[in-house]
């Protein structure tokens, strides 16, 4: 069964120092999710499997790329996470398709 999330929820990021609960945006468009790289090395997430050239809304820029556990809705998953600075943006997790095929629909009038 599907589960339906909204436009942005509440991500459960699961690190060697503890879990923390965060807002995080849904994206459609982005094909894999990405993470606030302070957020990451606080939570002492990883491992890191390797490095990217990621394209974005601001050009390219090479990013480190994790594999790292959450909970959205409740449901454990295992994912990658590319690692960028994002504390001028109002999300430090953006879930990508990488996450959203993994049983989850997205329903953008949910609050």
């Amino acid at each position: 069964m599907k589960r339906v999330v909204g436009l942005t929820e509440k991500v459960v990021i699961i690190g060697e120092e503890g879990e923390e609960e965060v807002l995080a945006k849904i994206d459609t468009g982005a094909h894999r999710s990405s993470m606030d790289i302070r957020l990451a090395s606080r939570l002492k997430l990883g491992p890191l499997l390797k490095t990217r050239v990621f394209r974005s809304a601001v050009g390219k820029e090479i990013r480190a790329v994790i594999k790292t556990s959450i909970k959205l809705k409740g449901k454990p998953i295992k994912a990658t996470f590319s690692l960028t600075d994002r504390k001028k943006m109002k999300y430090p997790v953006l879930i990508g398709q990488n996450i959203l095929k993994m049983g989850f629909l997205v329903d953008p009038s949910k609050k």
